[in-house]
C-alpha cells in the first residue's frame, strides 16, 4: 500500500520568533496563565453569544449579529493561542536548557567510567611473579586489590547514575518535542483561524453595508449566496482508483460522516483523497491479466506491467474481495505500479487487497451494511480512509499529527524518511488549507 520537515526546521518557518524566545519569570509566568485564563473565559462568553445569535431567524440584522460573534469569537481564540505560544516558547528554552545540562553530565560521567575502566586494566595486566619480581611489597599488591574493588564499585555507582541521567535526558527530549509539536500546531491554526476570520469580517462589512440600504438588497444576496453553495455542492470532487467523480456535497458530508465515526477534520480527509485522485491520474489504471504471477495491464494503452500486484500477498484476497462483491477480477480497475513498488491499489482510498481486508469489517460495521465492503464505493473508501488515518493519530487533529499520518498513509514511514514521502505529506496539507479556506468556510460562512 502506497500508503518530518525536521521539527526544529518547521518551527523556524511557521514561528521564529519561538526559537529566540527567552525563558519567563516566575512572575511573568504567572502574569500569563492568569491573563490566558481571563481569554479562555472570554471565549466562552463569545461562543455563547455565538449559538444565541445562529438559534434566532436569519433576519438582516440577526446575520450581521451572527457574522460579529463569530468574528469576536475568532480573535479571542487567536489571542488565547498566542498567549499559550509564548508560554510554550518559554518551556522550549527551558527544556533545551536541561536537555544540555543532562548531556555534559552523560558526557562527564562517561569520560569518569573511561578513565576507571583504564585503571582497572592496567592493574589486571600486573601478574603476581611481576609483583615478586619487583620491588612492590606483597602488602602493597593487596592494597592495590582493595584499592581494585573500589574502584569496580565506583563503576557500578556511575553506571546506574549515568542511567537515569540518560533515561531523564530522554523524558526531557519527549517532553521538548511535545512542546514544539504544540508550538507548531498552534502557529497553524492560528494562520487558518486568520483566513476564516478576514472572511467572516467580509461578509459583515457586506452585510452592514446592505443594512444601509434596502431589504430588497438583502434578498438579492440570499438568493446570490444560495446560488454559490448549489454551485460549490456541485462541483465534482475526482476520485482514484477508476471510480467515479462525485459532487463535492457529497463528498463533504461523506467526510462529516467519517468525522462522526473517527473524529478526523473533513478538509484533511478530502485532502487526503483528493491527493490520491492526483497520484492515480498520474500512474494510470490497470486490469490484472495473470492471477499466478500478478501481472497486469493498462486499460488506456494496452501496456503491460509485471508488478501489477504482489502475487502471494494481494492477489488471494483481491480474488475473495471480487467474488464477495460478484464482479470480475480480471475486469475490474486497480492501479497500475509506479517506479518503484507493486500496483494493485483499489477504489477512492487506494488500499491495496491485503490492507483492504484489515478494514472491510470495521468500515462495514460504521456504514451498518453487511457483508464485504466495497473499496470502489465512494462512502465506503472515505470510511476505510478515515478509519487507517485515525489509526495514524490524526483524528485529534493538529498539523503534526496530520502531516505524520498523511506520511504514513502514503508510505507506512515517517515524513523524514525521503523527500518523496516529506513532498505528499506537505502537499496534502496545502490541499487540507485551500479546501477548508475556499470551500468548507465559505459554505459555512454564506449559509
Amino acid at each position: 500500500m502506497r500508503r518530518v520537515i525536521p521539527l526544529v526546521l518547521l518551527l523556524l518557518l511557521l514561528s521564529p520568533s519561538l526559537v529566540i524566545a527567552q525563558t519567563l519569570t516566575s512572575t511573568d509566568r504567572a502574569a500569563l496563565e492568569a491573563q490566558l485564563v481571563q481569554v479562555q473565559a472570554q471565549q466562552a462568553q463569545a461562543q455563547q453569544a455565538l449559538v444565541v445569535a445562529q438559534s434566532k431567524s436569519s433576519s438582516l440584522q440577526n446575520t450581521i449579529n451572527v457574522f460579529a460573534a463569530k468574528v469576536k469569537a475568532e480573535q479571542l481564540d487567536i489571542q488565547a493561542k498566542n498567549l499559550k505560544i509564548q508560554t510554550l516558547g518559554a518551556n522550549i528554552v527551558t527544556t533545551q536548557g536541561q536537555i544540555n545540562t543532562l548531556a555534559s553530565q552523560i558526557d562527564q560521567n562517561k569520560k569518569y567510567i573511561s578513565d576507571l575502566f583504564s585503571k582497572i586494566r592496567q592493574s589486571d595486566d600486573t601478574s603476581l611473579i611481576e609483583v615478586f619480581l619487583s620491588n612492590t611489597s606483597l602488602s602493597q599488591f593487596y592494597d592495590d586489590e582493595i584499592s581494585l574493588q573500589t574502584l569496580q564499585q565506583d563503576i557500578s555507582i556511575l553506571s546506574a547514575q549515568l542511567s537515569m541521567e540518560e533515561a531523564s535526558s530522554t523524558t526531557q527530549k519527549n517532553v521538548l518535542v511535545t512542546a514544539q509539536n504544540a508550538a507548531v500546531d498552534a502557529r497553524y491554526a492560528i494562520q487558518q483561524e486568520q483566513v476564516t476570520m478576514q472572511s467572516n469580517a467580509a461578509q459583515e462589512k457586506k452585510l452592514l453595508a446592505i443594512s444601509k440600504s434596502t431589504e430588497s438588497a438583502y434578498t438579492t444576496l440570499i438568493s446570490t449566496n444560495k446560488k454559490e453553495i448549489a454551485a460549490i455542492n456541485a462541483k465534482l470532487f475526482a476520485l482514484a482508483g477508476g471510480s467515479n467523480s462525485i459532487q463535492f456535497g457529497t463528498a463533504y458530508q461523506y467526510a462529516l460522516s467519517a468525522q462522526q465515526t473517527t473524529g478526523l477534520d473533513p478538509a484533511f480527509l478530502l485532502a487526503i483523497l483528493t491527493q490520491e485522485s492526483n497520484l492515480g491520474s498520474n500512474q494510470g489504471n490497470c486490469y490484472l491479466v495473470d492471477k499466478s504471477t500478478g501481472a497486469g495491464a493498462s486499460i488506456k494503452t494496452g501496456k503491460v506491467f509485471t508488478k501489477t500486484m504482489q502475487p502471494t500477498r494481494d492477489v488471494p484476497p483481491f480474488l475473495n474481495i471480487t467474488s464477495a462483491l460478484g464482479v470480475d477480477p480480471l475486469h475490474t480497475v486497480v492501479s497500475c505500479p509506479q517506479s518503484v513498488g507493486w500496483g494493485g491499489a483499489m477504489g477512492p482510498a487506494q488500499f491495496i487487497p491485503s490492507t483492504w481486508m484489515l478494514f472491510a469489517n470495521r468500515v462495514s460495521s460504521a456504514l451498518g451494511t453487511s457483508g464485504m465492503a466495497n473499496p470502489w464505493n465512494p462512502q465506503a473508501g472515505f470510511m476505510a480512509s478515515a478509519l487507517y488515518l485515525s489509526d495514524l493519530g490524526a483524528s485529534g487533529g493538529g498539523y503534526t499529527a496530520e502531516y505524520n499520518a498523511a506520511c504514513r498513509y502514503y508510505s507506512g514511514s515517517p515524513c523524514s524518511t525521503s523527500s518523496l514521502i516529506a513532498s505528499y505529506g506537505k502537499s496534502v496539507m496545502s490541499l487540507t488549507s485551500t479546501i477548508q479556506t475556499t470551500e468548507i468556510d465559505k459554505l459555512q460562512a454564506i449559509q
